[in-house]
């Protein structure tokens, strides 16, 4: 569900997930991120929006509070095999004077997603791979001169992680589903009659399938400090539930971006994953 603006967060925590097969990782980390990446504006839409960002970076690997390949976050539960957590993650603002199609229509205001993840590991394909079920619930909160309940998102999907693939690449590998209740996908794809054209018609969106998703992520640990990272990521619209809204422009989309991660302090204390 995350819109152009999260692209560089996806890109840190999305590719550097094949981490977390690793065992003895510090319990802290910090550093810096810079990143430039390209992505549809919102799902469906024709229009792209492009950044290039420098954030700072703090990963956090204690036994319950965590900040780190997948988010932020709260671990519940965990097994061998099974894992729950509670996490978080969020998307920037978007003006809608800079989409066409939605101009003179509210802006998309911060987006804040929480809820629960269920993460099972359903096997290890080779000794530095494993394959994962995930299947994230998350509330949506838009804060945008106030705060206000967006609706909720699922996102059931498959993870397929392998370490040193060859000249000591790693490679992250997500399919997965994206349904939005009638909220959230009225969040993209509502026209209210008050914002109603001849060329954009009032529609009312209805609860179902956003899009189906299959991402890829690698990184490449160019110094012990220093790891290159790329992303991309290819998006059908293809049996959403809202293509006949007026805001549906098209049925597929992609994204692209790519990363530096500069590792600038860590803890000399290990933890496993």
């Amino acid at each position: 569900m995350k819109n152009a603006i999260t692209l560089c967060a996806t890109l840190l925590f999305g590719a550097l997930s094949v981490q977390a097969q690793e065992a003895g990782l510090p319990l802290w980390e910090v550093g810096v991120f810079a990143s430039a990446g390209s992505t549809p504006a919102y799902p469906g839409s024709s229009d792209r929006a492009s950044r290039a960002l420098v954030l700072p970076v703090f990963v956090y690997r204690g036994e319950i509070f965590r900040a780190d390949n997948s988010g932020v976050g709260a671990r519940v539960m965990r097994t061998d095999t099974m894992e729950l957590d509670v996490g978080f993650s969020g998307a920037l603002p978007a003006s809608s004077e800079a989409i066409p199609v939605r101009r003179g229509m509210p802006d998309l205001g911060t987006l804040v997603e929480f809820g629960p993840r269920l993460k099972w590991t359903l096997g290890q394909p080779t000794p530095g791979s494993r394959l994962r079920l995930e299947l994230p619930l998350r509330t949506v909160l838009e804060f945008n001169g106030g705060v206000r309940d967006q609706g909720v998102a699922f996102e059931p999907g498959l993870v397929h992680e392998s370490r040193d693939v060859g000249g000591g690449w790693s490679l992250s590998t997500r399919a997965s589903l994206i349904f939005g209740d009638r909220k959230l996908n009225g969040y993209f794809y509502d026209v209210d009659k008050q914002y109603a054209t001849s060329q954009r018609p009032a529609f009312e969106a209805q609860a179902g399938l956003i899009a189906t998703r299959l991402a890829f992520a690698t990184t490449k640990k160019l110094t012990q400090d220093l790891r290159l990272i790329g992303f991309a990521r290819l998006e059908s619209y293809a049996g959403a539930a809202n293509q006949h809204s007026p805001l549906f422009l098209q049925t597929t989309g992609s994204a692209v971006g790519i990363g530096l991660s500069w590792t600038l302090g860590r803890s000399e204390s290990r933890v496993s994953n």
